[in-house]
């Protein structure tokens, strides 16, 4: 048989669930899942075997309006992803149908794709009735000429498979682009800090919304075979200081605990986790923090 391998740009609004859909594609955590939209910001990449094909998906941010610079940068971002790919996959949540955001990602799609094999999935399909998706399907169809549509959950797992396989003829025909066993292209450092990162998000919902981020600033692999991580949390201002640690610092050793727990998980071995929490008025100004985060800081130029 013959090897094949492509690129796959997953897009949609904010919490269409691109991400989920990309974990359970690839069978592993790689992209974080929370239910605070504008979560995914590098442009992390999965890897998922469907036959002799290798289909590696390249997991976008949410398209959206852009207000912030590093919203900018993350819209840009993720039409590029869109861009660079082989195939496009377009998630529409079945719920919410064609919102004005979904309007605008149609209005932008012929011209951003460029004549590349674009399909449409439409997710969360447990929530509508049947009546319903038929007539989202044809609504959308109408707007832009998609390849194919597939009703999805990617949550529950059902048309995940066929969308895989369909994927998997559509990428050009050439040698695998990553070692098999290789799930993410992102160094485990990042992976690690993106986990830390999500449960911060989930513990503090709307306290702070984008002004932290995380970086592990260390890791030793250990004699025992576990490996120790060191890891900063960036916060904007004073005040969130406080916020992260928590009373008594129970938020930042719940935190801490969560995130070692699933790092354990997903390494398959001990670790030892340490946060520190420091003040670092203008990171989202300085362009480092940008390319760390796999985004062009001159993107959010604007």
């Amino acid at each position: 048989m013959t090897q094949r391998a492509g690129f796959i740009a997953l897009i949609g609004e904010p919490n269409a669930g691109k991400s989920t859909l990309l974990n359970r594609m690839v069978g592993a955590k790689v992209s974080i899942v929370t239910h605070k939209v504008q979560t995914t910001r590098a442009r992390i990449r999965g890897v998922a075997m469907e036959g002799e094909a290798q289909l590696v998906f390249v997991d976008t941010p949410g398209l959206f309006k852009p207000r912030r610079r590093l919203d900018r940068a993350m819209v840009a971002a993720a039409w590029g992803g869109a861009a660079d790919a082989d195939v496009v996959v377009l998630l529409v949540e079945a719920h919410r149908g064609i919102t004005a955001g979904v309007g605008h990602i149609l209005d932008a799609l012929g011209e951003a794709t460029k004549g590349r094999k674009v399909a449409l999935a439409i997710n969360k399909i447990d929530r509508v009735k049947s009546e319903a998706l038929l007539g989202l399907t044809e609504e959308l169809n109408a707007r832009f000429p998609f390849e194919r549509t597939f009703m999805i959950s990617a949550e529950r797992g059902h048309g995940v498979d066929d969308l895989r396989e369909w994927l998997a003829g559509e990428v050009p025909e050439g040698p695998w682009l990553y070692p098999e066993d290789q799930i993410a292209d992102l160094p485990m450092r990042m992976i690690a800090a993106e986990m830390t990162r999500e449960k911060l998000t989930l513990r503090l919902h709307q306290e702070l919304p984008y002004q932290l981020t995380v970086e592990t600033e260390s890791w030793e692999e250990r004699k025992d075979g576990s490996a120790r991580i060191d890891q900063v949390v960036y916060v904007a201002r004073d005040g969130h200081k406080g916020i992260i640690l928590g009373r008594k610092g129970e938020t930042i050793k719940a935190v801490s605990q969560a995130a070692r727990e699933e790092l354990e998980e997903f390494l398959g071995r001990k670790v030892h986790l340490f946060l520190q929490v420091k003040v670092r008025p203008g990171w989202l100004d300085e362009a480092e923090r940008y390319s760390e985060m796999g985004l062009e800081f001159k993107d959010g130029n604007g």
